[in-house]
């Protein structure tokens, strides 16, 4: 029975397969491979379930060539489109920079003839405090000149009196050198008057002319306070530009972990020369304090160096990216495989130019074991750049190269598994992850 049953499943598995071979046939029909020989003529039959597994294989293989691909050019074109935005922000950024340098300047140019306007109300302020002064002490002068006169004409009078009355008595006795006496204080008199006069009206012309000085005192007063008000908010502007200009470099340097004041005090030593346009301001003062408008026109100054010595720093520290061309990011930095992996890698196709990050010195330009072709550059504060694995070196060793300046063409060379840059920053000899550097500048530059 159980034998009977055994055969009965034979034939359902037997008819089962012959309907699936047999539909296979139809698409699929069993071919013949002939290899011939000298000697002999073999064949290999290809039955259809061996062509099915064939086609089965082939359309995988191809379907993953697809994916792959579709993903390739997808992080290609994300990665393109990252580069593109980057660029457009760091454009904005430059623009909006230099129309904050612009307003800076034409706000400085403002309080240096605010300054000057300044500068010559005070000057001619003085002059009419010296003139009202003068004109005051001259009409002192004069009321006491007025004061003799009179005490002088008080006694003319009298002695006209007493000469009239002595005349009256002579000329009762007929003496004619009384009357010759008579005449002579009479015309006296008359010039003292004359003199008195005259007196009179330049007192009077004095003290015209010190009514007008001091009208005028009052309205370059008004003008010098107007004068002030605009010097206020020129200064107030430019110490927001200022702000806004100094905070973003500050910070640059302290997400790349680097101290600013410790940076700019190695550069100011490499500038100590003096003089130049930022040299402090000195305005006069007639009370010896210090001029409040001087002291904030000096502390914008100060930022101004500041910035300046913030560009100086930027360009020879590493905070550009050695690849301008359309890349991908392959490895970072951090272990890998077991290992460190001390630096970042940019992959694209061989012969893409290759960038110094910062300015610099050459000091290794040549093979160097897993590395491939490499080049170091020993920059300020004791920082270097690595460009390992290209395909062609373009600076020889001591030669001082600037950011931005083509050093070498990708490449492929040394321990390498596709056309790419290793990119290192060593501090001290130390490794640390170059993108930190790289971020710091893209967020302002």
């Amino acid at each position: 029975m159980r034998g009977m049953d055994g055969a009965r499943n034979d034939n359902v598995k037997s008819r089962i397969a012959h309907r699936i071979h047999a539909k296979l046939e139809k698409h699929f029909p069993e071919k013949r491979l002939f290899l011939r020989s000298d000697t002999e003529t073999r064949f290999i039959r290809l039955k259809p379930e061996t062509q099915l597994v064939a086609w089965a294989g082939g359309a995988a293989v191809v379907a993953w060539t697809i994916v792959a691909t579709a993903i390739l050019l997808m992080d290609s074109i994300g990665s393109g489109n990252f580069r593109a935005q980057a660029q457009r922000d760091q454009l904005i950024y430059e623009q909006r920079l230099n129309a904050l340098s612009d307003e800076r300047d034409a706000r400085a140019e403002e309080a240096i003839a605010a300054q000057q306007r300044f500068s010559s109300a005070l000057s001619q302020i003085s002059m009419m405090q010296t003139e009202l002064l003068r004109t005051e002490e001259r009409r002192r002068e004069l009321e006491t000149a007025l004061d003799a006169v009179q005490g002088t004409l008080r006694d003319t009078m009298q002695e006209r009196e007493v000469a009239r009355s002595e005349l009256a008595e002579i000329t009762e006795n007929g003496g004619a050198a009384a009357v010759a006496s008579s005449q002579e204080g009479d015309g006296t008199v008359d010039l003292l008057a004359t003199a008195l006069a005259e007196t009179a009206a330049e007192r009077d012309m004095i003290a015209s002319d010190a009514e007008y000085a001091i009208n005028h005192a009052a309205e370059l007063e008004l003008e010098l306070r107007l004068m002030e008000d605009k010097n206020d908010e020129i200064f107030r502007q430019l110490e927001e530009a200022m702000l806004v200009s100094v905070e973003p470099l500050d910070q640059m340097f302290r997400s790349a972990g680097l101290n600013p004041d410790s940076l700019l005090s190695a550069v100011r030593r490499g500038y100590s020369g003096q003089g130049g346009p930022l040299a402090p301001l000195q305005f006069s003062t007639s009370g010896g304090t210090i001029d409040p408008d001087a002291a904030r026109a000096n502390s914008i100054l100060d930022r101004m160096d500041r910035i300046n010595m913030y560009r100086i720093a930027a360009e020879r520290a590493p905070f550009d990216i050695p690849v301008k061309s359309n890349f991908r990011y392959t490895s970072g930095f951090g272990p890998r495989w077991g290992r460190m992996h001390a630096g970042t890698d940019f992959a694209a196709p061989v012969g893409t130019p290759i960038y110094a990050t910062a300015d610099g010195v050459v000091t290794h330009a040549s093979w160097s074991s897993g590395y491939g072709r490499l080049i170091k550059i020993q920059h300020d504060f004791g920082i270097e750049t690595r460009y390992a694995h290209l395909n062609r070196i373009r600076v020889n060793v001591g030669e001082r190269v600037s950011r931005g300046e083509r050093i070498g063409d990708m490449g492929n060379s040394g321990r390498s598994t596709g056309p790419h840059l290793h990119y290192e920053v060593r501090v001290g000899g130390n490794a640390v992850n170059p993108m930190t550097y790289i971020r710091a500048g893209q967020n302002v530059f």
